[in-house]
């Protein structure tokens, strides 16, 4: 190999190698405090804010599977295409989907206020809840969906987030299924959240 090209090859390779090795850790499961079977330790109670300005917390969603989808409202692409994608799954569940829910938590609460929250969610199906709160909460939250979040600053003075665009489907007993993938036909995505209804 080109001795020039030999250097950013090996950067490459070392930067996939350490992506990889921290997908592994971020859903490794660990013991149970309980002593009880392992688990992945991925969730856990909330209590945020959604775009009618309402309280909505963890429990008020046992009984329905539910997906959890970290983003904020100026993100220039990947979230409005995840929201779309969510809502033609949705609208693919029929009447059978009517219980279910996904839920669009801010990682930027300092501008994505319950009002713009409500604004910006107008566009896609109505059981898409937005969720902000308060910057310790928000990241409480993160930290507990082992999501990822940072501010990254912009020439001009203003600033994007950088994060996690996984979708999370969670179970109706509020444990974490697994990673669901939304980028297949909405159809076939509904079928397996309902099955878990």
């Amino acid at each position: 190999m080109n001795r020039r090209l030999l250097l950013p090859f090996l950067v490459f390779v070392f930067g996939a190698a350490v992506l990889a090795a921290a997908a592994v850790i971020t859903f490794a499961p660990r013991p149970a405090q309980d002593g009880g079977s392992q688990a992945a330790s991925v969730g856990g109670p909330f209590a945020l804010t959604t775009a009618e300005g309402k309280t909505l917390t963890d429990a008020e969603l046992r009984g329905a599977p539910f997906l959890v989808f970290f983003g904020f409202t100026h993100c220039p692409d990947i979230c409005p295409t995840k929201l779309f994608e969510l809502s033609e799954v949705m609208r693919a569940a029929g009447p059978k989907g009517d219980k279910l829910k996904a839920l669009f938590v801010t990682v930027d609460p300092e501008r994505d206020t319950a009002e713009t929250m409500k604004s910006y969610l107008g566009s896609f199906d109505p059981r898409i809840v937005g969720l902000t709160g308060d910057r310790p909460a928000i990241d409480a939250m993160i930290k507990n969906y082992r999501a990822y979040a940072r501010k990254v600053p912009m020439k001009d003075g203003d600033y994007t987030m950088d994060h996690t665009a996984l979708v999370y489907l969670m179970g109706k007993d509020g444990n974490f299924i697994g990673a669901f993938n939304i980028e297949r036909p909405p159809a076939e995505a509904a079928q397996e959240w309902l099955r878990h209804l």
